[in-house]
């Protein structure tokens, strides 16, 4: 769970200095850092990639996986959540102070953008399996800057957020590890390199904004990245 932690001090960095300072950061110099660290996201995903055995593994299971994925509507869900808990929460502010309307929108905004997404599942099952963490670093830079735009205008809301993130995504890890602590090496060298696959879409799609990708959908390849490599193993199939 190093990767959560490391993320939920992010965000509190970030948002104690858009408390502070966060009105006098350029905007053009926040843009320049996203892109910058966009370009490393792809860079690292692609990275990542090459720790698979056999790349047929991957387009495999990214084929499969996405099938499913626009099947089930996992964007859509997705996008749906946070939707529905913005309004949920839109509809409270209406009976409270100015005050507390803003930290409410601090804390709701904040937290669906740092807790929803392949990013935060993805890295999180990852830290889980096999203790690299490297994903969610990446995610923590990307969260600590946005939490230094919204807490500069939303308040101090933006901070209580880093508490939804340690839940999510510490669940998520924790139950990756316990349920792949029966997987091999092979298991996870297949699942990292669909996560590199799901992070360069990320980083094109979010990140650069070069083309919109729905990332989301992609997320039931991890699951059959492990049956393909299984099967295979279970067959005695070289690869």
């Amino acid at each position: 769970m190093l990767g959560t932690f490391i993320n939920v001090g992010a965000i509190l960095l970030g948002g104690l200095v858009g408390l502070v300072a966060g009105n006098k950061i350029p905007v053009k110099f926040r843009q320049t850092m996203v892109s910058g660290l966009g370009l490393f996201t792809l860079a690292y995903g692609i990275y990542i990639f090459t720790e698979t055995n056999n790349m047929l593994i991957p387009l495999g299971a990214l084929i499969l996986g996405t099938m499913v994925g626009e099947w089930l509507k996992l964007e859509e869900r997705l996008e749906s959540l946070g939707s529905f808990l913005q309004a949920k929460f839109n509809r409270a502010e209406e009976a409270h102070s100015i005050e507390a309307q803003r930290f409410i929108s601090g804390f709701v905004t904040s937290s669906l953008l740092f807790c929803i997404g392949p990013m935060a599942i993805l890295g999180s099952i990852q830290d889980g399996l096999s203790g690299n963490f490297q994903m969610l670093a990446i995610k923590s830079l990307l969260d600590g800057l946005a939490s230094v735009a919204f807490a500069s205008s939303l308040g101090v809301g933006v901070l209580f957020s880093a508490l939804p993130v340690l839940v999510y995504q510490g669940a998520i890890s924790l139950s990756a590890r316990a349920l792949g602590q029966g997987f091999d090496a092979s298991v996870v060298a297949e699942m990292t390199a669909i996560g590199g696959v799901i992070l360069a879409g990320i980083a094109i799609s979010n990140l650069l904004e070069i083309k919109k990708i729905r990332t989301g959908s992609f997320l039931p390849a991890l699951v059959f990245a492990v049956l393909i490599v299984l099967g295979l193993n279970a067959l005695g199939v070289s690869y």
